[in-house]
């Protein structure tokens, strides 16, 4: 079964990710997990794989209200941590789904939430 593991990061964490100095240290510790996952043969690879987002500032919310387009700069929630990047995983079921989300990066500093990943039909 496939799942999403959406890692949601800290503002400090999207700091991390432009600062020379801790960078390395980022993207090493996702490069690893990611690595582990296809080691593995966990990681989706027929679906998309995964990828990491850029900072929330950088969003652009759209609502269609009444028939008419609003569009906002920024994201769609003020919250402390922020979608940062998803992992999709092939694996049996939602127990080795979480113990894959244990093991991520984002764990650590803000949290990870595990989808089932929906299929159009």
């Amino acid at each position: 079964m496939h799942y999403a593991i959406l890692c949601y990061e800290t503002p400090d964490d999207f700091a991390r990710r432009e600062d020379p100095e801790r960078q390395g240290a980022y993207r090493g510790a996702h490069a690893d997990f990611l690595q582990a996952l296809r080691d593995a043969k966990v990681a989706a690879t027929s679906v998309a794989g995964g990828a990491g987002l850029v900072a929330p500032h950088a969003a652009t919310t759209l609502r269609v209200r009444g028939g008419s387009r609003q569009v906002v700069d920024g994201p769609y929630s003020d919250i402390k941590e922020r979608l940062g990047g998803i992992y999709l995983i092939d694996v049996p079921d939602l127990d080795v789904a979480l113990s894959w989300a244990e093991r991520c990066p984002c764990a650590r500093t803000g949290a990870v939430e595990v989808r089932p990943v929906m299929y159009a039909p």
